[in-house]
Order: C-alpha cells, then structure tokens, then sequence
C-alpha cells in the first residue's frame, strides 16, 4: 500500500510527465512551423516518451491498488527563437524533473516501500539519459551555429530518431 503522501507525490509526478508531453509537442511544432522537420521529429519521440513515462507510473500506482488522480495540465510554453534555445529550455526542464524523481525515490525511501524505491531506479537512470541527451543536443546545435548548411545537417540527422517504448511499458503489455 501507497503511502498517503508518496501516493500524491505520484499523481503530481503523473501530471508532470503529462506536462513534460505537452511541452515536447510545442516545441515540436514550432520547429514543424520554421520548417525543422528533423528538430520536430525529435520532439515528437520525446512527447512519446513522456507519455509512457506518465503510463508507466499510471500503471504502477493501479498494480498499488490506489487511485491515479489526473490534474490539469497548465499552458506551455509555444515559441523559441533557436533549437538551442529549446534544447537549453529542454535541460533545464530536465533537471526539475530529476529533482522531481529523486524526491519520489527520498519519499519512497522514507516510507520502507522497497516496491516504489526498485520502480523508481528505472525513472533515476532515465533522467541521468534524459539530461545527457540534451546537454549533447546543445553541444550539437552550438557548434553548428550562425551555419546554415550545418544546421541543415544536423537536422537531416536527427528526422532519423524514433520511438522505442521503455521496458517498463513493453514489459506491462
């Protein structure tokens, strides 16, 4: 059984993965509207992914026999004047999530709850990939900045990124 404050600690980790989704998307399309096609795309994969980290908290908390409680989800952000601006907004986001992540695994830890604390090993090491691969988009766009055709490169490369679903989620279905 959930703890009464881990419980609502989840739900809210639930909407902030919701949000996450929903900020991902924005970005997506606001490269999509200046015509970054490769830039949206990566975006798009991770407004997937965002979206099964939320199912995959979603399905851990009904396995705990407790009750998901979805929250609204508040407006995002819709325009940035770069990619590297959005990958900058990306790990900054990143790393309030992490602090998110790592206050579930304090609370979980807390409350003895060695189910919710081996859960949440897989969300710590998500986030130490999720910070890594912004902190590596930044690199990417600055060093192609002020260059067109480098710019036009690297957004080739990244329409190649797709969707993997996360064990978790692949295991649960």
């Amino acid at each position: 059984m959930l703890s009464t404050k881990l419980h609502e600690a989840l739900c809210a980790q639930i909407n902030a993965e919701f949000w996450s989704a929903y900020l991902y998307l924005s970005m997506a399309l606001d490269a999509e509207a200046k015509g970054l096609k490769g830039v949206a795309n990566w975006f798009h994969v991770q407004f997937q992914e965002e979206q099964a980290h939320a199912r995959i908290l979603i399905n851990y908390v009904i396995s705990r026999d407790a009750r998901v409680d979805l929250r609204p989800i508040e407006a995002v952000r819709t325009e940035w004047t770069s990619p590297l601006e959005m990958f900058a907004d990306t790990l900054a986001h990143e790393r309030k999530v992490t602090e998110m992540i790592n206050n579930l695994a304090a609370i979980a830890r807390e409350d003895n709850d060695f189910a919710s604390q081996n859960t949440l090993v897989w969300f710590v090491n998500e986030q130490v990939e999720e910070e890594s691969n912004a902190r590596d988009m930044i690199a990417a766009f600055d060093a192609v900045e002020g260059n067109k055709f480098g710019l036009y490169m690297l957004d080739k490369e990244l329409a190649s990124r797709t969707y993997v679903a996360p064990s978790p989620l692949a295991s649960a279905e």
